[in-house]
């Protein structure tokens, strides 16, 4: 899979951050979610995934598909 930077919101180059893949997904750079109350809100979680917490004014960075 390769990476392309589409924008943060950090002003010192740290996270959080989003990223466009070759594969037409995006993977998100942002702070781990280890509130146990926020954790047992999620549904359906697979072998494999995590969750990360990102500002709303990241999502701006998001290609829209009109």
């Amino acid at each position: 899979m390769r990476l392309r930077f589409l924008g943060t919101e950090s002003k010192n180059g740290n996270c959080p951050t989003v990223y466009a893949t070759d594969r037409d997904t995006y993977v998100v750079q942002g702070w781990t979610v280890t509130d146990p109350d926020a954790l047992a809100d999620l549904r359906d979680v697979l072998p494999g995934e995590t969750f990360v917490e990102i500002p709303k004014a990241l999502v701006k960075h998001l290609p829209r598909e009109d």
